[in-house]
């Protein structure tokens, strides 16, 4: 089987005759994003998921991940890959430009995230929580927080997590039990544990922000009662630099097929009660923080749908072309042929192709619309 190439023909189609690329250059925050340079965009982000991310996929999906007293180590290559994805400026490609992002249509940024995905989904998971951490920090953050964070997040120097699900709730988030105490010096001390938590605690990158839901004293039952925190991995200077280590860590890693690179993360937080946390978006308006940074996750999700679609129809037209059994038309006497030439093979990868078009289609035309 042969590995990943990025459909760039099929990517380019969909942005310039159905999104019309041309139409969104005219806006001008995307004055810049003219179909030449949108093709040299894709052209190099195809180079780095075809040669760079689509040959870790495999093997680092039988390394796996493993932590051992809350260090977590990731597979061979997985830290270097890491830093070429930051250091081209993928992480940041869609971001504002006052933040030192690319500032590209979120459309274009979708066919990225489309190859990211299907060359290595278990390393895209990574960037897609930092993705969704800086539109929340943009649309709920205070200055301060903004000054202090985004730059790092869009550069990808730091990755970002989501922290909802606790185990005695699961996908009932208002039962949550984290708490959040005030401080006196303006910040809050947070204690509770969070569960499958994606990339929660690796080294590829300098920090990680986890943005953590926790409730307040005396806050509503349920949803009502929730509050965002920033809670660092290394607490923030006022300078920029690293500070001290907060009181977190990983407890363990959960085991998820095909994505073992990705560390799944059991995340604790204040077991010394010294976990510091800093309140976005006011209190009991969790949630709604939450919800912009979910919404962008769900765009992900979708795009990962896409990807593992297309890396499946790929995989399956290299073995419908190497694989031979029984006889075609036209197939001499005594010899099978490659199972392409069935008419039912055919039409079952015909039905794939189209499939994977619309989804394409649609994904692109909710990226064109953000």
């Amino acid at each position: 089987m042969g590995e990943y190439s990025a459909p760039l023909k099929d990517m380019r189609f969909v942005l310039n005759h159905v999104i019309g690329l041309d139409s969104l250059s005219e806006i001008e925050t995307f004055a810049h994003a003219e179909s030449d340079v949108v093709d040299a965009v894709l052209e190099e982000a195809a180079k780095l998921a075809n040669n760079v991310l689509s040959p870790l996929n495999k093997a680092g999906d039988l390394a796996g991940t493993s932590v051992s007293d809350g260090v977590v180590t990731s597979p061979e290559g997985w830290a270097e890959a890491y830093k070429m994805f930051s250091e081209g400026g993928w992480n940041g490609i869609s971001s504002p430009e006052e933040w030192d992002g690319g500032g590209m249509p979120q459309a274009v940024t979708m066919a990225t995230l489309e190859m990211w995905n299907a060359s290595n989904l278990a390393f895209a998971l990574c960037p897609l929580l930092t993705q969704g951490a800086i539109e929340s920090l943009i649309a709920h953050g205070s200055d301060e927080q903004k000054d202090k964070y985004l730059k790092k997040l869009v550069s990808g120097e730091w990755s970002a997590t989501m922290n909802l699900t606790e185990s005695h709730a699961g996908s009932d988030v208002g039962a949550l039990r984290t708490k959040a105490e005030p401080a006196e010096d303006g910040s809050w001390k947070i204690s509770g544990q969070k569960i499958f938590i994606t990339y929660g605690e690796h080294e590829m990158a300098e920090n990680i922000i986890h943005l953590v839901l926790a409730r307040t004293p005396g806050s509503p039952a349920g949803t009502k009662g929730i509050s965002l925190f920033i809670v660092p991995k290394y607490l923030v200077n006022d300078d920029g630099s690293l500070g001290r280590r907060n009181d977190l860590k990983c407890v363990s890693l959960e085991e998820k097929i095909g994505i073992h690179a990705s560390p799944t993360a059991v995340m604790s937080y204040g077991d010394n009660g010294d976990c510091t946390g800093y309140l976005i978006g006011g209190e009991n308006n969790g949630m709604a923080c939450m919800f912009t940074m979910m919404n962008n996750a769900r765009l992900g999700v979708g795009t990962q749908g896409l990807a593992i679609a297309e890396r499946a129809y790929q995989h399956a037209v290299d073995y419908a072309l190497e694989r031979k059994q029984g006889r075609a038309p036209g197939t001499p006497k005594g010899e099978s042929a490659t199972i392409v030439k069935h008419a039912d093979v055919r039409r079952m990868l015909m039905t794939m192709k189209s499939q994977i078009e619309a989804m394409r289609c649609l994904i692109y035309l909710n990226g064109a619309s953000l």
